[in-house]
């Protein structure tokens, strides 16, 4: 999995919001016709206009998507799943409901799911220290740890401390690394080691390192493979036939091929990377498979399944503090908006699922392009739109009445006294200390360094910004009573996280 950027630049994904007034069925993927749009509008747009309204075929052409895999979860089922496009550039094959995809880190929902399955059955507990289960590698001891004491709810949330975030790809050509030499970043592995960052439970930093312990914890706890434990315990039982964590074979059929920001396809000759942390990244499926494990999920949530006993879905979908995630995906929203959703993002494939826990309401996205982040903002502004309940609403931009302030202009440094509950998701995804804000006419701009570039701040008020990268960022300028500006706020109001940053 590639590290994306923090999220100052590119596409945004504005999880915010819920669905209220349900289309029929039917009607969904004709949104897909016309109904594409960014999250950010420009100003001075009618209020009642979703511009631009794109179509789904003219937006794969721009972003260089090659195909595109979509199943829309309604009551907890999965009532449509179609394909769009074609699986290898340049040839005719049809991406289908059940084309295989690699979905990166959504990845570590499955993983979760088979670890939530395995403590159900109590052959794991979610709050003992790992170590006792864990056999061919160790939690390394160090100065900053010395007796580390890790959980899986801690692994499973992102909140143990360990470091690497993602994992690079491997071509063809490439040998794959053991997991101890993953785990220990040794030769042919690509990462450093996984190694403590923060003492465990202090923080909420994603890591594709601890989800590869939970994976070696719960293949060392059983004595089977990650491959064999959820192929028994989510596979199969959902009937999730065409999904796997070893990777199709060479010559397997109905294969998305990857595809580079060019769009033309990568890793040669086979058409796919490979990847040696499965538990983090490495599953592939189809829309069809994914849909049923998202409808599972909401379904087992709502009491309505035995596939996970109801107290341990809502464990699953309850956030450990201080992050945004829970015990696999990721969390936003409240009453009929409580939702679950994870991105996943290899080199060449990029996906995205999301459940809404009361409705029953979800959708899978899957695209097999390097470019496919921002195909997927766009679908599933369109899908949030169709639906009727906000999912997904749009930021609507101002036009500035007057030039913004001068005095905004300087450097301003991370207050370290604002709690960590407070900061939450930003002490990850918005982990800088120092910011920049440069002023020169009508333009606003906003550098994470004191010598780096300023993306453009767009205006929602005087002194209210937005920045759209893979979340949407707000930013207001905070002045006093004796008229000068104090600080900086920066809000991320998909996770209700805020940091305060000082005038320098």
């Amino acid at each position: 999995m590639k590290r994306l950027s923090r999220g100052l630049l590119g596409v945004c994904l504005a999880l915010a919001g819920g669905w209220a007034h349900a289309a029929p069925t039917s009607d969904l993927l004709k949104a897909l016709d016309r109904g594409l749009r960014p999250t950010v509008l420009p100003a001075g747009l009618p209020a009642d206009r979703a511009a631009p309204g794109w179509s789904l075929a003219e937006r794969m052409a721009h972003h260089k998507i090659p195909g595109v895999a979509i199943a829309v979860i309604r009551d907890g089922k999965v009532v449509q799943a179609v394909g769009y496009g074609v699986r290898e550039a340049g040839k005719p094959d049809k991406v289908d409901a059940d084309t295989l995809f690699s979905v990166g880190s959504i990845s570590k929902v499955a993983t979760a799911t088979t670890t939530m399955r395995l403590a159900s059955q109590g052959k794991v507990d979610l709050d003992r220290n790992v170590d006792g289960y864990l056999k061919r590698w160790k939690l390394p001891a160090s100065t900053l740890v010395p007796s580390p004491d890790v959980s899986l709810r801690m692994l499973l949330s992102h909140t143990a401390g360990l470091g690497v975030h993602g994992f690079a790809d491997y071509q063809p050509s490439e040998p794959l690394p053991t997991l101890v030499q993953v785990l220990d970043g040794q030769t042919p592995a690509k990462n450093e080691a996984v190694r403590f960052k923060t003492p465990p439970g202090a923080v909420s930093d994603y890591s594709g390192g601890g989800i590869t312990v939970e994976q070696a914890v719960i293949e060392d706890a059983t004595g089977q493979s990650l491959a064999q434990l959820a192929k028994a315990e989510v596979f199969a039982p959902l009937g999730m036939a065409r999904s796997t964590y070893e990777g199709p074979a060479v010559g397997a059929a109905n294969i998305a091929h990857a595809h580079g920001g060019d769009g033309a396809p990568r890793a040669l000759p086979r058409g796919w990377e490979s990847f040696a942390e499965p538990g983090a990244s490495g599953l592939w499926t189809s829309a069809s498979d994914l849909g049923r494990l998202v409808g599972a999920l909401i379904r087992s949530y709502q009491g309505r399944s035995d596939f996970l006993p109801q107290p341990l879905a809502s464990a699953m979908m309850t956030e450990v503090s201080p992050g945004p995630f829970g015990l696999g995906p990721r969390l936003a929203g409240a009453g009929l908006e409580r939702r679950f959703f994870h991105l996943g993002a290899n080199e060449s494939y990029l996906a995205f699922l999301e459940g809404y826990l009361e409705t029953g309401d979800g959708y899978v996205i899957l695209t097999n392009g390097a470019n496919g982040l921002a195909l997927i903002a766009e679908i599933r502004n369109a899908l949030s739109d169709a639906i009727g309940q906000g999912g997904s609403p749009p930021v609507r931009t101002v036009a500035l009445r007057a030039p913004p302030s001068p005095d905004y202009a300087g450097r301003y440094r991370l207050d370290p006294a604002t709690p960590i509950e407070v900061r939450r998701a930003l002490a990850d995804s918005f982990e800088y200390d120092l910011l920049r804000v440069d002023v020169a006419g009508d333009a606003i701009g906003l550098a994470t360094s004191a010598d780096g570039k300023a993306a453009p701040l767009l205006p929602l008020g005087p002194s209210q910004f937005a920045q759209s990268g893979i979340y949407v960022f707000d930013f207001e300028f905070r002045r006093d009573a004796r008229g000068r500006v104090r600080g900086l706020a920066v809000s991320m109001p998909e996770t209700g996280s805020v940091a305060y940053y000082a005038r320098d």
